[in-house]
């Protein structure tokens, strides 16, 4: 069976291999992320992945398709991936020393059948100085993130504590999407016992 990752993003590919996923494809959905406005977060990351799946599950309708979305939502405010520096900086400022939450949708499918799920994890960002802020956007690492940081990367020192999975604020919740592969047949466990014997 051909696995598919629908997403060009280097955290989610790392995930995969770490859950024992070696052998799979990266074919990323060229569609825009746009979604109805009145969306709850959990509703707008779940149909952000089924858009991306359903794309290249078009092209691909013999493969499994694993595709994810990911936001930051604050104050019933959704926090996407900053345009700018400017727009990196604000959503920084705003989640200073304050609790947010990070949805992460997943959408898996395979021959027609397609099981898509969602996952929140709680964050709290320690209080930020506008020169912490400065200094975190110099080093570049905000600006392809959903809320405008990286808790794997120089973003670990802003943030407090978790409340949840730490890799869902990666972008993958890898628990849940292991539990939704086995409903594919995709044991992730076996595959990884595998590929550690044959080392």
């Amino acid at each position: 069976m051909n696995i598919i990752l629908a997403s060009q993003s280097p955290r989610r590919k790392e995930l995969l291999k770490r859950i024992g996923i070696e052998n799979f494809k990266v074919i990323p959905a060229q569609g825009e992320e746009l979604a109805t406005r009145t969306l709850t977060p959990d509703q707008l990351v779940e149909e952000l992945s089924q858009r991306k799946c359903a794309e290249v599950a078009a092209a691909h309708p013999k493969d499994l398709i694993i595709a994810a979305d990911t936001v930051v939502s604050i104050n019933n405010r959704v926090l996407g991936k900053p345009r700018s520096e400017e727009d990196a900086a604000q959503m920084l400022a705003a989640l200073s020393g304050k609790l947010h939450l990070v949805y992460t949708g997943v959408t898996v499918a395979k021959e027609g059948r397609t099981l898509t799920q969602h996952e929140v994890t709680s964050v709290r960002f320690r209080t930020l100085t506008q020169a912490d802020i400065i200094r975190y956007i110099a080093t570049g690492e905000p600006m392809d993130k959903a809320g405008a940081y990286g808790i794997q990367g120089y973003g670990s020192v802003l943030v407090e504590g978790i409340s949840g999975d730490y890799y869902n604020v990666m972008g993958l919740p890898v628990c849940r999407l292991a539990r939704m592969l086995a409903r594919f047949g995709v044991d992730t466990l076996a595959l990884a016992a595998e590929k550690e014997q044959a080392k």
